[in-house]
């Protein structure tokens, strides 16, 4: 059965070790949730906005990213499926990954790499991870857990023997909503507003707000504090610096402040929530 992404699902509702079709559609909204994740397309062609970056993913490639980052897709080309690896922390964490590997996801960074195998050696490989996630079955989960262990050592080996580390990529171009949320992203630690937000895409402030909402369905002021606490989230899941600290870090000028915008969108305090996801991971 082909999935696509419910945009009335729960922001950061984890996936848990999954492998599964999708089928591709612009989404009005990102994604989120605190795992690593996998995208491959043996077929056609997706754009999408993750966090500050417009990544072109081409037939034959995979994107790996840290998903608590924001992620969605704005763009593609034909309408084949493609397959979506999650990958829990408290699973990839006794993987054994390169250090340096895992340090580049979590500090924002997009890893591409192109298959190591022929493409149809590689879809079917990934054809019978779904069958067997599907089937519940404890051992064949473990067994998949160890394939695609392997599989991504072996990404990571191929691109480290690559000269060509940084994959030189001709970005489509930008829409003012995806300029306005790559400004965003590129600055919500700095004191913006809505104002300096559209001036950097030289249109008037409720027009740019207008059509923010009708593409992502939040206004800019809740998409630039959603910015700043998904940056608190990250830093509380990967330091133990004082909470304090990251909030002003993060662009909030108040605690009060900061609290508040924290418990609404997350639904627990900061300190709560470094407590649980520091003992998940």
């Amino acid at each position: 059965m082909l999935k696509h992404f419910d945009e009335k699902r729960e922001d950061l509702a984890p996936y848990g070790l999954t492998c599964e079709v999708w089928r591709p559609n612009v989404m009005r909204r990102a994604d989120r949730h605190n795992e690593i994740e996998i995208n491959y397309l043996p077929e056609g062609s997706i754009t999408y906005l993750i966090h500050d970056k417009k990544i072109h993913v081409e037939k034959g490639s995979f994107v790996v990213f840290w998903a608590l980052l924001p992620h969605q897709i704005v763009d593609y080309e034909g309408d084949a499926p493609y397959f979506v690896i999650t990958i829990p922390f408290g699973l990839i964490s006794q993987w054994n990954m390169s250090k340096s590997f895992l340090d580049l996801l979590f500090k924002g960074r997009i890893q591409m790499f192109e298959t190591v195998q022929n493409l149809h050696i590689t879809t079917a490989l990934f054809k019978q991870w779904v069958l067997d996630l599907e089937s519940k079955l404890p051992y064949l989960n473990e067994v998949c857990a160890l394939e695609i262990q392997a599989y991504l050592k072996r990404l990571m080996f191929q691109k480290s023997n690559n000269d060509e580390i940084e994959l030189k990529m001709e970005l489509p171009p930008m829409n003012l909503v995806e300029q306005m949320a790559i400004f965003i992203a590129q600055n919500f630690t700095k004191p913006i507003k809505v104002t300096d937000v559209s001036r950097a895409v030289g249109i008037h402030s409720d027009y740019a707000n207008a059509i923010f909402k009708k593409a992502f369905d939040v206004s800019l002021s809740h998409y630039l504090i959603q910015q700043r606490v998904l940056y608190v989230q990250r830093k509380l899941t990967i330091t133990m610096d004082p909470i304090t600290y990251i909030a002003y870090e993060a662009g909030f000028n108040s605690i009060s402040r900061f609290n508040a915008s924290f418990l609404k969108f997350v639904g627990m305090t900061p300190r709560e929530y470094r407590k649980i996801i520091q003992t998940d991971i």
